[in-house]
């Protein structure tokens, strides 16, 4: 009898829970505005090149090497971040094992030189473990940092085909007007995308090399060759660069259509001086005139699914004002459906030059003005090492305030997805070391799952999920401990189903503690 009384207790007080529409939703006409955004870009780039992030030199052991890349997940999942940007291609080398191109120096110290496991695999693995999305960066055209080719591996793509490199400054690159170029970058990016699990496929600001002054790119030979239809040299050289973006995109949308494909073009495409439609800047440098990254046309025909300019200068900085330039690069990319990103110069926070940057509220300014501009859907940090050596105080700050809560990737329109169905089996059982451990089975077409926490036994409704101070976290496994759960108290957790990319299926609830209890 004391069963039976438990077990109608029980449906009396879950079927209104039950009993808001499909799924347990409720129709409102709208949802409060959380503080913060539920969801958000948090990216950092971690640069290979030159030893600048990891691995921190040439030459560690593999346990050294995996130690230092867990430490630095581990410290960007504190801090909150979704996102990491790995460089696996430099400089026409590999952080995987590649028939196309040699084993990367900054991993051993020696071109071509195997370190005994495949960092590509490691490094996705580790990155999908924390549930941070892994975005393989790839620098399209540099080939080697120095000048000299006789320095390269002799298996290296540029010593078995010299006519594929022109030396500019004090390095060399390929020269983007010979499509055997273009193809064999292609290839490189293909084979990277069929043997891994990647996020996205992501290249940096280095297209026509930055110019050197009292130089010319010396390319007039290959113009001559392949340059028919195409009377001004500039225009030529723009279409090899459009070339380039287009396939790419077509490739990685039929071979896997989940994996994004975005650019980090120079913060300035062009400027009022040059083109009525620029931005109100007077910058020395720009993507459309002089690295000849026509950003708008990949935008406008969506041959990338993000966009993530450079904007590495202060608000208020003449030559190019950060307030400025996000509101141009947000109607850029208003109507597109290309997401947009912006590349925040963290290597800047405390240095004097301009003095805006000594100021503990300029990056955080940047940040405010962000969310004022719909458009503006995250943040990728320049560099890893600059954000957590904490200058002013900055990561401190992320935790406190900017990253107070965890966050969703946001969806990126371009790429197609489908969101799963509620999660099914959804248990939450006391923990022995207090909290709650939150479990569920696989759901199908799920990559991922998010677990909300709201105060007292509620009813579920479209509005349940909205505020990012109820997201206890993501997870690609099938639990998840709650060990904050304060005791003695009552909760409804959530549990939804995430795929690929990022679309949420709808909630399903568990209510602690069970209704029986008490």
């Amino acid at each position: 009898m004391l069963r039976l009384l438990r077990m109608l207790l029980c449906l009396l007080l879950v079927a209104p829970l039950l009993a808001s529409g499909p799924a347990g939703a409720t129709a409102l006409a709208a949802c409060p505005e959380p503080a913060q955004p539920k969801r958000q870009l948090r990216g950092l780039w971690i640069a290979s090149v030159s030893n600048i992030n990891w691995p921190s030199r040439p030459g560690l052991t593999v346990a050294q090497q995996q130690d230092e890349y867990r430490r630095l997940l581990d410290r960007a999942k504190q801090l909150r971040f979704n996102a990491v940007f790995v460089q696996v291609r430099p400089a026409s080398d590999a952080f995987y094992p590649s028939t196309l191109e040699p084993w990367s120096q900054y991993l051993t110290g020696t071109q071509g030189q195997s370190p005994g496991y495949d960092p590509l695999a490691f490094l996705i693995a580790e990155a999908h473990a924390r549930d941070l999305e892994f975005h393989g960066w790839f620098n399209p055209y540099r080939v080697s940092t120095q000048p000299d080719p006789a320095k390269l591996v002799p298996s290296h793509p540029a010593r078995v085909n010299p006519d594929w490199v022109i030396r500019y400054g004090n390095g060399l690159v390929y020269n983007p007007g010979l499509p055997a170029v273009r193809a064999h970058v292609r290839n490189v990016i293909s084979d990277v995308l069929g043997r891994y699990d990647l996020d996205g496929v992501h290249f940096d600001d280095y297209f026509y090399p930055y110019p050197v002054a009292g130089q010319e790119f010396p390319d007039e030979a290959t113009y001559r060759q392949h340059g028919a239809g195409f009377p001004v040299k500039a225009d030529w050289r723009r279409d090899n660069v459009n070339r380039l973006i287009r396939e790419i995109g077509e490739q990685i949308g039929a071979s896997k259509p989940w994996v994004s494909f975005g650019v980090s073009p120079f913060g300035v495409w062009r400027d009022k001086r040059h083109d009525p439609t620029g931005s109100e800047t007077t910058a020395g440098v720009h993507n459309y005139d002089d690295l000849y990254a026509d950003t708008r046309t990949w935008i406008r025909n969506a041959w990338i699914d993000y966009v993530a300019p450079q904007v590495y200068w202060s608000i208020g900085y003449p030559p190019a004002a950060y307030d400025k330039l996000i509101p141009w690069w947000a109607k850029e990319v208003e109507g597109t459906g290309v997401s947009l990103y912006i590349g925040q110069g963290a290597y800047k926070i405390g240095t004097s030059n301009p003095a805006a940057w000594t100021d503990p509220e300029e990056m955080p300014k940047h940040l405010a003005l962000n969310r004022s501009h719909p458009q503006v859907g995250g943040d990728i940090y320049y560099n890893v090492n600059s954000v957590f050596a904490n200058p002013l105080g900055f990561a401190d700050r992320l935790n406190t305030d900017q990253h107070r809560y965890s966050a969703l990737v946001p969806i990126r329109r371009t790429v197609p997805g489908t969101a799963p169905g509620a999660p099914v089996s959804v248990r939450a059982e006391p923990n022995p070391g207090g909290g709650y451990r939150l479990s569920w089975q696989a759901t199908a077409g799920a990559s991922g799952y998010a677990v909300y926490r709201l105060p007292g036994h509620q009813s579920v409704t479209e509005c349940s999920t909205t505020d990012p101070a109820t997201l206890l976290g993501t997870t690609r496994d099938l639990s998840l401990l709650d060990a904050g759960a304060p005791p003695d108290r009552r909760f409804t957790y959530l549990v939804t189903a995430l795929d690929r990319t990022h679309r949420e299926g709808t909630p399903r609830p568990v209510w602690v503690p069970a209704f029986w209890e008490f």
